[in-house]
């Protein structure tokens, strides 16, 4: 067989450059695992310490705060499932990893997002990059976080952030650039400033899209946060993976029916809140 026509040594130039990364800035990275180590073992702690009966009894009130009774009994009886299987704990390490992970993903894609739908020069920038990071396998991510924070939560973490981050992105510019530019052109006629405009007409207008992308976010740092399980990070993660490498179906069935217990959880507040909003609540009203 004929070899290839030409060799293109790029994995090496990559593993080279994350070992120049590495090395040279390992006080900084050293740094941030010290802080997002602190920031998860502080949220797990609060979801994992008290009594389950405790931290279970104000999700359900949260939800039927933001949606109702169907939703709060529907919650109940799926914690009531996760605590029946054993999975409470796990449930809780992952629950805080995703509340980590998606603060921190939106914390970033959000005024992305923003500057993204303000500048078309940004816009023309970033959405290659965010391609290339939707289309990327997950367990790609995976490789230089472990090389550069070892294993444990904090590579899971941040692989979780990178992977989840495009949605948070798009969504939030897109919102923005859909707002009526005739409303944003009455704003600049009554003398508005372009910060005032974005807080008090684009934002509150593109809330639901923005909603929408932080459901997103929410979504992916669940799935991540089970495959970051294989570099230690803990949780329902680390029992899939367990149970993968034992062939043990029943343990898989638990950890994977938690899963899909607290995405359902995590799917419904995000969509409800999105409701409540203000520009939901009008065009419902419109319709009607």
């Amino acid at each position: 067989m004929n070899g290839p026509l030409f060799t293109l040594p790029l994995g090496e130039w990559v593993a080279s450059f994350v070992r120049w990364m590495t090395s040279t800035f390992k006080p900084v990275f050293d740094f941030i695992k010290t802080i997002l180590e602190g920031i998860y073992d502080l949220i797990a702690a609060v979801l994992g310490e008290p009594p389950f009966v405790a931290v279970a009894l104000v999700l359900v009130i949260l939800a039927f705060l933001v949606k109702g009774w169907k939703l709060a009994l529907g919650t109940a009886i799926g914690f009531l499932v996760i605590e029946g299987v054993g999975q409470w704990g796990n449930a809780m390490d992952t629950l805080a990893l995703v509340i980590l992970a998606s603060f921190i993903a939106l914390l970033i894609g959000i005024p992305l997002g923003i500057w993204a739908a303000r500048n078309d020069s940004v816009s023309a920038v970033v959405r290659p990059v965010l391609d290339f990071m939707q289309t990327m396998p997950a367990f790609v991510y995976l490789i230089p976080t472990v090389v550069i924070f070892l294993t444990g939560a904090v590579p899971g973490l941040v692989a979780t952030i990178v992977f989840a981050l495009a949605p948070g992105v798009r969504f939030t510019e897109l919102g923005i650039r859909q707002v009526d530019k005739e409303v944003v052109e009455a704003g600049h006629a009554f003398g508005s400033h372009p910060r005032r405009i974005l807080r008090e007409i684009q934002l509150p207008l593109a809330l639901p899209t923005i909603m929408a992308g932080v459901n997103q976010v929410i979504m992916l740092s669940l799935s991540m946060v089970v495959i970051a399980g294989m570099v230690g990070a803990g949780g329902l993660g680390r029992d899939v993976v367990a149970a993968l490498s034992r062939v043990n179906v029943g343990l898989g069935f638990e950890a994977g029916l938690a899963v899909v217990i607290l995405a359902m959880y995590l799917d419904r507040i995000t969509a409800a809140l999105s409701d409540r909003s203000p520009v939901a609540r009008a065009l419902r009203t419109t319709v009607a």
